[in-house]
C-alpha cells in the first residue's frame, strides 16, 4: 500500500522519485489482494492506479543497493531487510519512526543516519492487515496515508 501512496504523491508534487515496492514476506509474482485494492480505492487522493497491474515482490539486496531509502512498515521488515545488506543498512528505516524523528530539512542521508541509529520499535508498527476483515485493511490504508504525506513532507529533493 505503501508504495502505490508514496507514487502517487510524488505524481501529484512533482516529485522525481521512482517508487519500488517489496514485501519481507512476499509470494513473487502474486496480484495485490481484493482486500489490499479496495482500501486503497477508499482513499480518494490516490486517485485511478492501475491496481491489477500490481504483482507482488519478494525484496533483495539489490533493491536495497538500487534505493536511497527503504521504508518499513514493521520493526521486523526493517530487521529482516538490513540483514540482506550490512553496508546499505542506515537507509532502512521504520516509516513511523522517520516521521517522528527525522530532522525537519536537513538532507535525506542526516535524516536517515538520525532515525537509523535509533534502536527500532516495534509500538511504532503499521500491522499487517493479512487476514483480517475489510476494516482493518481499510484502517491500515488510512494510517499509512497519513504516513505517507508526512514522510513526503520531510524529505526534500
Amino acid at each position: 500500500m505503501l508504495g502505490f501512496m508514496l507514487a502517487t504523491i510524488a505524481q501529484d508534487r512533482g516529485r522525481d522519485w521512482t517508487v519500488r515496492s517489496a514485501g519481507t514476506h512476499a509470494i513473487e509474482g502474486s496480484t495485490m489482494s481484493s482486500r489490499t485494492r479496495d482500501a486503497l480505492i477508499s482513499i480518494t487522493e490516490l486517485g485511478g492506479h492501475r491496481y491489477n497491474a500490481h504483482r507482488s515482490h519478494q525484496v533483495a539486496a539489490s533493491d536495497v543497493t538500487w534505493a536511497d531509502v527503504v521504508l518499513g512498515a514493521e520493526a521486523s521488515n526493517v530487521r529482516f531487510t538490513r540483514g540482506l545488506v550490512a553496508l546499505d543498512e542506515t537507509k532502512i528505516v521504520q516509516v513511523r519512526q522517520f516521521v517522528l524523528h527525522a530532522p525537519i530539512g536537513a538532507p535525506l542521508a542526516e535524516q536517515l543516519r538520525v532515525v537509523s541509529a535509533l534502536e527500532l520499535d516495534a509500538s511504532l508498527d503499521v500491522a499487517d492487515p493479512a487476514g483480517a476483515d475489510q476494516d482493518v485493511y481499510d484502517e491500515v490504508a488510512r494510517s499509512l496515508w497519513r504516513l505517507a504525506q508526512e514522510f513526503a513532507s520531510r524529505v526534500t529533493e
